[in-house]
């Protein structure tokens, strides 16, 4: 049974929590490349779940491409300086845009989205059954 769009929010806000719970967690627990990285992809993540707490009918397909897609474009626009401006401002900032541009952060993005796309589409599948689409009944 396909879910109601309230409910698919709730599960993506609810998701996005969980996802920042761990990331803080690890940031506390672990120094370097552990931290580094795991943060990188587990905010691309959230920008996932964010994705649908906004757009809660987007296809895991969608979704991921658009999750990345940011991900890369505040990764890149941190070459420009404001994101490190606005960083210095504001731990929000900080958190939101980052500080300085770092080239493995854009393959580190995928990996935190293929994941979530990928459990999406599954349980997606198991909802919405290949007959339920093509119009065919089940015996």
């Amino acid at each position: 049974m396909p879910l109601s769009t309230r409910t698919t929010r709730v599960i993506a806000l609810a998701s996005a929590a969980v996802i920042l719970a761990i990331a803080l967690a690890l940031r506390a627990a672990f120094d370097g490349p552990v931290e580094q990285h795991s943060g990188t992809a587990l905010y691309a993540s959230m920008v996932y779940a964010g994705g649908y707490v906004l757009w809660p009918r987007l296809s895991p397909l969608a979704a991921g491409a658009v999750a990345v897609a940011f991900c890369w474009l505040v990764e890149c626009s941190q070459l420009t300086g404001v994101p490190a401006y606005l960083s210095g401002r504001s731990l929000l900032g900080r958190l939101a845009l980052g500080v300085q541009f770092d080239p493995l952060d854009l393959l580190w993005y995928p990996v935190g989205v293929l994941p979530l796309a990928a459990a999406h589409w599954l349980l997606r599948r198991r909802a919405y059954p290949r007959s339920a689409v093509s119009g065919k009944v089940q015996a």
